[in-house]
This record gives structure tokens, C-alpha cells and sequence, in this order.
């Protein structure tokens, strides 16, 4: 995050991001499992993976299936308490600020040593932000360096300003971070998996900095594709790509509790429905993200479904750019109204779904509780056009295929549904669907859309985490450059994120937040949904995340 009232990048309002590799799924993941039990306590357990990571660098990653990875061979300073989204200490015990909240020191563990048997102290923890704050090139891109540009900005060798200062080892096991300014999310952003510490002896002998761009995609070190090396209670075994499976190991020498998986191998299969089928054949012990039409009958044949805590937002987004009418405060007031959300959370969306009133649930900080609510009415929504001049409304509907998102598990279905409440309304909608990672977000970003249905999973309890990463600057996937408000709300965004007082920015984000209803309505919040994880009978252990982010350390599996 940049300085105040500074246009800045903002990362796309998505997660899971599936990598681009494409491959060939030959292998069958049972003979995986017998070979490779080898004694550990917890066995072997192979999970299904969705898509490919993109590689094993979590610096240059932003996708969900890189991060499903690399989290169990990596760590950072600080962590998220298992199955909540509250801060915990991980390789730092404990930290504390300067008054003005600039300056934070940071003492850390004792005793621990990265996979390659570099020790972990305060000079690798300097040598770490000096590595991200240093990028250039294809590394310093906003496409590599995705949670970099998003929380800290600018690099050493730009313009552009940076949250980030500099680092002193003030001791072996003593940190100094310095911060350009104050900012509400400091220190709980370096939980975010992009920040996780890494060994800088492996990332020196495998020339990790060497990314190169190709076209419109990249080519990574021999680090990121063979090498990574954290402190975590995995190592990483190898990634056969013609069979689609990424093995880790179990890190015996690990500093904490080590883990009861002797090995952990993800197996990758693209569709949800193979998915199922592997698991009920037994060549997988768990995937995510069942289908929620799926999830009784899983149960009934003995699978253990997780639920999660909702801790997400699916909208309906609105692009202020190829429409005129969509620039309109009371067309999008009229969308708003045309939508029956109620009936689709409870006959679209899983079980314990939730109506969305604002852009994040209300569980963050600065969520109000006396926003603007737009209920189900047609003939308010017809009205609302005739007096803005569009009674014959044409807009185009755009929704992802080939893609299962946590807020968004049946893309069709959810867009059927909003189809019809806005023909009911006498709008017409013109459909537009494309392959998520096939198009559809690179039209987005583009801002080529009109209305599209898109969402957010939190990566930490923070408002500037949703609505600042949403309308953070004008230059948004909802163009709302395209209103003079939207430097305004850019502004008020920026403005909240330097606040101290805890009392004062719980109060300005919750005036956003009505702002945002009432005033400008970018989108329109449909739903907070419980996104699910399943696992077999044999299967325990796992505490899931209102993030998405389990850690697998603490699974046994039964052979």
C-alpha cells in the first residue's frame, strides 16, 4: 500500500488464480500412496488438487493451488491461529511498534534452520524483504510480485512509493522493520503466503531472482521449479508434470511439532467431477470445494465434509466504461432492486449461505450495520429506469466457465438465476461466458465487461483487504474512473488505512461502507457462502479455514 491519496495498483478482485501449465493426467494416485508410506505415523495422503501451481516460488505466485503447496513447505513471521482468521505468532514469537507504528522489532524463534540447513536469524529475514524489494525486471512485474505491489508498492529502483523501509538485524534473533508510514494491516499482511521467509543459501546457488518473461506468460528459476526451500514442516520431494503430482515430504528435522504425514502428494485434476469420482474410487483422500449438491450425499456415504466459515463476497460487478447506462446511480439502483438474492442463497447457493448487505461479511472490522438495502422489487426497479431514461435496457451478462470458486460454485446456475430477475424487470441481457483462466479474467482486468459475476475470498480480517483492493484507485475492473466519485472513495480508502485510533478508522470504514450503498453502488454484493472440503473416512486431523488456507502438518491417515 502506497502513501496516502497516491494512485496505486490493486490486485484483481479474485483467488485461485489456476496456473498455466497444462497437463497430461496419466497416473493412478493409489500406487503412490502404497509405495510411499514408509513408516511415517500419518502414512501417505493424496489430496486433488484443482489446477497446476504456477510454480514453487510463493513470492512470484497469487494463485490459491501454488499457495496449497508451498504453505506446507513454508513459514512466515506471522501466522494465522488454525481454523481462524486471527494472528498468531510462527517464526516470530512475539512483536511490538513505536508509538507512531513505523518501526517495528520483531524477536524469533530459536533454533530453527531452513531445509537446506541455512539458519534462520535475523539476517535471513533482511535478506528476505531486501530480495522482494529489490526485484526488477520480470520480477518486479505487478503479475510476479502480486502481494508486493498490492501491500508495499514500489521497488528500490522505482519511482513509485513503498510501504517498505529497510530491515536491521539488530540481533540474532531480533528484527528492525521500518515502514514508510503508518498503515492498519501492518503486521498481520506478512501472513499472506507471498511473504513467507525463504532460505537465501537455496535461493543464491539456484538463482531464484532469474524469472524471465515469455510471451504472456513467465520462466521461472531452477529455485521456483526444483528447489524451494522454507522451514516448514514439509520439504518438497519433486513435481512430475507429465503425471500431474507434486510430492512433499515430511521435515524430520523440523523446529516445532513435526509432522504426522510421512508424505503429502497433491494430485492434479482440473475437474470437479473427476474429483469425486477419484476419491469414491479411492485414488484420492480429499479434494476441495465439493459441489454443494454433492455434499449429503458424500456424507452419507461416509466422507467427513468440512464446512468452512464463510469469509467471502460474491457481487455482481458493474463496469462503468462500454455502457453509458451503467455511469447511472439509478440504473444500478434499479439492477439492485431487480435481483431476488433472497431466493438465490437459498435455492442456488450451499446450505448456510448468507445475503450479502455490503462488500465483505460482517465479521471484519468496520462492517455497518445501517447500510442502504436495495429488497427484491421489479416495479421499483422499472421505475428507477424510466426516470434515468433507459425503460429498454440492454445489458450483457458476463460469467466464467471450466471453474468452481469458493463464493462462486456453480457460475451457470447463479447466472441463470440473475438472467431471469432482470428479464423480469424488462431488461434485456445479452450472455457472455468464457473459460476463467481461458480469457475471462484477462477481459475483466481489461475492463471489457459490463455486468459479471466475480467475488473475493479475505486474505486477513482487514476492510482495506476487501473494499480497498476493490476501489482502491479509479482504475479498477469496475472503471469507476468513470464517475467523479471515484478518486473520492479512492481517497476516503487511503485515508482510513492511516488512521491510529481504532475507534476513529472502525468509524470511517463504516461510513465507506454506507457510502458505498448508497452514494455510488460500484456492484452489487449477492452472497456469502461457506465454501467446503472433503476427506475420507480414514482421513482426520484437518482443521479447515475460514481462508482456505489449511495446513496438512497435523493429518493422520489411516492405511
Amino acid at each position: 500500500m502506497l502513501q496516502s491519496r497516491v494512485a496505486r495498483p490493486r490486485r484483481l478482485a479474485l483467488i485461485g488464480l489456476t496456473g498455466a501449465l497444462a497437463l497430461s493426467l496419466s497416473a493412478c494416485a493409489e500406487s503412490e500412496r502404497d509405495s510411499g508410506g514408509g513408516g511415517g505415523e500419518g502414512g501417505t495422503m493424496v489430496f486433488g488438487a484443482a489446477g497446476a501451481p504456477s510454480n514453487f516460488d510463493p513470492f512470484y505466485a497469487s494463485d490459491g493451488e501454488t499457495f496449497r503447496v508451498t504453505r506446507q513447505m513454508f513459514e512466515n513471521l506471522v501466522g494465522l491461529k488454525p481454523g481462524t482468521a486471527e494472528l498468531e505468532p510462527e517464526l516470530a514469537k512475539s512483536w511490538e511498534s513505536n508509538e507512531d507504528g513505523t518501526t517495528w522489532t520483531f524477536e524469533l524463534q530459536e533454533g530453527v534452520t531452513f531445509h537446506d540447513g541455512t539458519p534462520f536469524d535475523g539476517e535471513a529475514v533482511c535478506a528476505n524483504f531486501e530480495r522482494m524489494y529489490t526485484q526488477t525486471g520480470a520480477g518486479a512485474s505487478p503479475a510476479l510480485a502480486y502481494y508486493w505491489v498490492e501491500n508495499f508498492g514500489g521497488f528500490a529502483d522505482t519511482d513509485a512509493p513503498s510501504l517498505y523501509e529497510s530491515c536491521e538485524a539488530t540481533g540474532e534473533t531480533t528484527v528492525e522493520l521500518t515502514l514508510s508510514r503508518f498503515t492498519a494491516d501492518f503486521p498481520t499482511m506478512l501472513s499472506q503466503d507471498s511473504f513467507a521467509m525463504q532460505s537465501p543459501g537455496a535461493m543464491d546457488e539456484h538463482k531464484a531472482n532469474d524469472v524471465k518473461s515469455q510471451g504472456d506468460s513467465f520462466v521461472f528459476s531452477d529455485y521456483a521449479r526444483e528447489h524451494p526451500t522454507g522451514t516448514g514442516p514439509f520439504t518438497f520431494g519433486g513435481y512430475d508434470e507429465a503425471n500431474g503430482t507434486i510430492t512433499l515430504n515430511r521435515n524430520d528435522d523440523y523446529w516445532g511439532e513435526k509432522a504426522k504425514l510421512n508424505e503429502l502428494i497433491f494430485r492434479i485434476i482440473p475437474n470437479e467431477t473427476a474429483r469425486k469420482q477419484a476419491l469414491e474410487a479411492g485414488d484420492i483422500d480429499g479434494y476441495d470445494f465439493p459441489s454443494p449438491s454433492d455434499w449429503a450425499a458424500l456424507e452419507e456415504a461416509g466422507y467427513t465434509v468440512e464446512i468452512r466459515d464463510p469469509f467471502n463476497i460474491l457481487y455482481l460487478g458493474i463496469t462503468q466504461k462500454n455502457n453509458p447506462a451503467l455511469k447511472e446511480l439509478k440504473v444500478r439502483q434499479a439492477l439492485a432492486h431487480a435481483l431476488d438474492r433472497e431466493t438465490l442463497v437459498s435455492s442456488v447457493m450451499p446450505a448456510d449461505s448468507e445475503v450479502a448487505k455490503q462488500f465483505y461479511p460482517p465479521t471484519v472490522d468496520g462492517y455497518a450495520d445501517d447500510v442502504q438495502e436495495y429488497p427484491h422489487d421489479p416495479d421499483k426497479a422499472r421505475d428507477l429506469l424510466a426516470e434515468a431514461g433507459y425503460e429498454d435496457l440492454t445489458v450483457e451478462l458476463w460469467y466464467p466457465t471450466q471453474v468452481t470458486r469458493p463464493y462462486l460454485p456453480n457460475p451457470e446456475a447463479v447466472f441463470g438465476a440473475l438472467r431471469e430477475d432482470l428479464e423480469a424487470a424488462g431488461i434485456t441481457v445479452e450472455p457472455v461466458s468464457k473459460p476463467w483462466a481461458g480469457g475471462y479474467i484477462d477481459d475483466i482486468e481489461a475492463t471489457r465487461a459490463q455486468l459479471f459475476l466475480l467475488g473475493w475470498t479475505g486474505d486477513y480480517n482487514s476492510p482495506n483487504n476487501f473494499i480497498g483492493t476493490f476501489f482502491g484507485t479509479p482504475e479498477n475492473q469496475f472503471y469507476t474512473a468513470g464517475s467523479p466519485w471515484g478518486d473520492d472513495l479512492a481517497g476516503a480508502l487511503d485515508d482510513a488505512d492511516t488512521i491510529v485510533d481504532d475507534a476513529e478508522r472502525e468509524a470511517a470504514y463504516q461510513d465507506i461502507n454506507r457510502d458505498l450503498m448508497s452514494e455510488y453502488l460500484p456492484a452489487i454484493p449477492l452472497s456469502h457462502s461457506p465454501p467446503a472440503v472433503v476427506v475420507s473416512p480414514e482421513v482426520e486431523g484437518l482443521v479447515p479455514s475460514p481462508l482456505t488456507k489449511e495446513e496438512f502438518s497435523t493429518v493422520t491417515i489411516s492405511e
